[in-house]
């Protein structure tokens, strides 16, 4: 018989597992501006890295110490080479990243940053490779072998990625493994916001961890009727079963609301920021880090706040993942120079 391991009182895991978290969904490439503060039609040097949010989310994890594994498509090309390549190096398993079969290319995220808050990102996604996963990838003698699943709602955008994500979560479902559902609100591909509603309904519905922000819970509330609020959006997805909901509001911080009724906020730490994206894969990786090793809720909220301050000062994401050692020593020194409760809600 299989143990399990408990934090918080909140959410446990199975043990003996050959990872920690499965991840499905977007692995893409980002180009970065090098002379930023430029609009993109000004801009002429770029860097690139690895991206797509649970891409980035995995990289951290792994980072951090902890097995990852993924579902995936890529391209059949050096652009799917580099990406496979990259995750190979940061020991993530690339066994189940399996190369398209019709000339799909991966995605490309060309980013702008204006200035140190202002950013936007151009996305190329037609005739895309995450999102030609099938369900005849998604195999459960490997996805047994995690704690948890991570589905990022990009997954859900189109067929056969959609399919694919819900037999994933069907499977887990089936095999008591959590399932962690990453909003991930991206615009490209989802036809309606009545058909978005209805997938993000579908997979948070079943979710032990829900992690977004306030507009893309208003997204997935769409027919719920609910008043907007983080209690109200916190009490129903609580009711489905979640045992925790993470609502962000971005600089004015985010909270953690637990299945006991209980809630738990922390706001951002000041850093000077480079860039107004990066900073919620951060956030996720280290703050799941965290609920994987048992710790209270403020602890996982603090080393996610801390994770994204530090990318959002930094150029890249998947790049600038901090290890364990780099959370910690940020954190002493914020909290040397601005006080012990200066992220504390």
């Amino acid at each position: 018989m299989e143990k399990e391991a408990q934090g918080m009182n909140y959410i446990s895991f199975k043990e003996n597992k050959n990872f920690d978290l499965i991840l499905l969904g977007r692995i893409a490439i980002d180009f970065n501006p090098i002379d930023y503060y430029k609009t993109l039609a000004e801009s002429q040097t770029f860097k690139k890295y690895v991206g797509g949010s649970p891409a980035n989310i995995a990289v951290g994890l792994s980072r951090l110490g902890k097995k990852c594994g993924f579902y995936a498509r890529v391209s059949d090309d050096r652009f799917g080479e580099y990406v496979t390549d990259y995750f190979k190096k940061e020991g993530i398993d690339i066994s189940h990243i399996r190369k398209c079969e019709n000339g799909e290319s991966l995605g490309l995220t060309f980013t702008e940053i204006l200035s140190h808050d202002e950013s936007s990102i151009l996305m190329y996604r037609n005739g895309i490779a995450d999102l030609s996963l099938s369900p005849e990838d998604i195999d459960e003698e490997y996805l047994v072998q995690a704690k948890a699943i991570l589905i990022s709602g990009t997954a859900l955008a189109a067929s056969p990625s959609r399919e694919a994500a819900l037999k994933a979560a069907a499977l887990a479902r089936k095999n008591g493994i959590r399932i962690i559902f990453d909003i991930d609100y991206r615009a490209y591909n989802w036809k309606s916001k009545d058909e978005m509603a209805v997938y993000y309904g579908a997979v948070a519905r079943d979710s032990d961890i829900i992690l977004g922000s306030r507009e893309e819970y208003d997204l997935t509330e769409r027919f719920l009727g609910l008043d907007g609020t983080d209690a109200a959006s916190a009490k129903y997805w609580c009711s489905c079963g979640a045992s925790i909901v993470v609502i962000k509001h971005g600089r004015e911080g985010s909270t953690a609301y637990t299945m006991d009724g209980k809630s738990y906020s922390i706001r951002p730490f000041p850093v000077n920021a480079l860039k107004g994206f990066g900073g919620g894969d951060g956030y996720a990786s280290s703050f799941l880090y965290g609920i994987f090793n048992g710790l209270d809720i403020q602890d996982c909220l603090e080393l996610g706040s801390a994770s994204a301050s530090m990318l959002v000062a930094s150029h890249g994401c998947s790049a600038d993942m901090p290890g364990i050692k780099e959370l910690e020593e940020f954190i002493r020194k914020e909290k040397e120079q601005y006080g012990e409760m200066v992220a504390r809600g």
